[in-house]
């Protein structure tokens, strides 16, 4: 059975860089604090235990791709399902995508006080994508990678960058896929 991943359109690309816009989506999302793994991890258990069932209804939702984590700020940034990482303690967001059959409207209530639902607007990301393992030395690598694609283009970032991951934590490394994305200002 396939994994639902949100539905994009590719408006650029060239290598493993490209541009994509994203329709409003609908996520459930935890703020966690801890290094960057183990927060990913926490946020996991949290969001795996609201669709799951830990929620008013009982009812199982559906897993989605990616499971995106970002360093959590000050102020909240319009953003899919993205991620950031990096080796630091601090705070973060991680985020399912809600299966796109529901609404904000239609989603049982989270048991769980951290579990928000958040409508998220139309987006826009300059997305670069891996695979193997998304140690900090090699998402900082991608990331820059990016903001250097990004200035050739002429596009500038609208947030900071996600990582998201794609796999179960039993896929073998060298077919794990992963992105980093980040936000940017739309043009037109």
């Amino acid at each position: 059975m396939a994994t639902e991943e949100p539905a994009f359109t590719v408006a650029f690309h060239e290598g493993e860089f490209e541009v994509r816009d994203y329709p409003a989506l609908v996520v459930a999302e935890v703020r966690v604090s801890g290094r960057r793994d183990e927060a990913s991890n926490a946020g996991f258990r949290l969001l795996a235990g609201y669709i799951f069932g830990g929620n008013t209804r009982r009812q199982s939702i559906a897993m989605t791709a990616p499971v995106a984590q970002e360093r959590a700020s000050g102020e909240p940034i319009s953003m899919t399902a993205p991620v950031t990482q990096s080796g630091e303690d601090g705070a973060w967001i991680v985020r399912f995508t809600m299966p796109s059959a529901y609404t904000l409207e239609t989603l049982p209530t989270p048991n769980d006080a951290r579990v928000r639902l958040v409508a998220m607007p139309p987006s826009r990301y300059a997305v670069v994508r891996f695979s193997g393992l998304s140690r900090s030395a090699e998402v900082e690598r991608r990331t820059e990678a990016l903001r250097t694609l990004m200035a050739r283009q002429h596009l500038r970032a609208a947030g900071p960058a996600s990582l998201a991951r794609y796999n179960p934590p039993w896929t073998l490394w060298f077919m794990r896929r992963n992105e980093v994305w980040i936000p940017i200002e739309r043009t037109r």
